[in-house]
């Protein structure tokens, strides 16, 4: 996949990095833009409609899926749901410790050029302005793809929690959208981790915790979405602005 760090929004490129936030007097430079010094280390549930283990780490192409017509070809899609907790993070001096925000969308059919299909980015409503933009920039690290189309929203992330054995996420009590995960039985009483296995743009992380899901649905607007029992994890990640210069 390319690493071109541009979003798509209405058909229209628009550089992540030309976002500004105020704060911070020590800056790394981005071609022409200065930009504060900031990291991120947050904690994401995750899910998505792809089957057991989520294929798209492997192929430039989501699973394929009944397009439930006699003789139609399979439709390939990766429609997914990301909640986030920081777990400390700052852009400059703005701080996002304890930030909670959601990202849905689709992969499309084939993101072998770097370009896919779309996402909200769903703020917890908590976040002030300059929060929200410092995450709109890192969030451009971290999937560092095209989108054909990418917007922004706001909700209530009021469920947000885990244990070793189920994870839950809800925006606005489910209504707009919900995660639930629940671990798959292993050969002792710890979960199954993959490690070693690069996830998107980031440099470092925990390992992809496997928790298939129970459910995982976006439920408002014309691209909702829900599926169950398909792919699910829990992944820790950490980047910096280091990384990226």
């Amino acid at each position: 996949m390319k690493k071109g760090r541009v979003l798509a929004i209405s058909g229209v490129l628009i550089s992540l990095l030309v976002i500004l936030v105020s704060g911070g007097a020590a800056t790394t430079r981005q071609g022409n833009v200065e930009q504060p010094h900031w990291a991120f280390n947050a904690t994401v549930i995750e899910a998505c409609s792809c089957p057991m283990f989520c294929q798209c780490y492997f192929n430039s192409e989501p699973a394929g899926h009944s397009a439930h017509r006699s003789g139609h070809d399979l439709e390939h899609f990766c429609r997914f749901n990301l909640a986030y907790y920081v777990n400390r993070g700052h852009y400059g001096s703005v701080q996002l410790d304890g930030a909670k925000f959601w990202i849905a969308g689709d992969l499309g059919s084939d993101y072998s050029m770097g370009e896919t299909d779309w996402a909200v980015l769903i703020f917890d409503k908590s976040l002030s302005r300059v929060q929200r933009d410092a995450i709109v920039t890192i969030v451009g690290y971290v999937y560092p793809v095209k989108w054909k189309s990418f917007t922004t929203a706001e909700g209530v992330i009021d469920t947000w929690k885990y244990n070793r054995d189920v994870a839950h996420a809800t925006v606005d009590g489910g209504k707009t959208a919900e995660i639930k995960l629940r671990r798959f039985p292993s050969m002792t009483n710890e979960p199954i981790v993959i490690k070693n296995l690069a996830y998107w743009g980031v440099p470092r992380h925990e390992g992809f915790v496997l928790m298939p899901n129970e459910v995982q649905a976006y439920r408002v607007g014309s691209n909702a979405f829900e599926t169950r029992r398909t792919n699910g994890f829990m992944i820790t990640l950490d980047i910096t602005s280091k990384d990226v210069q």
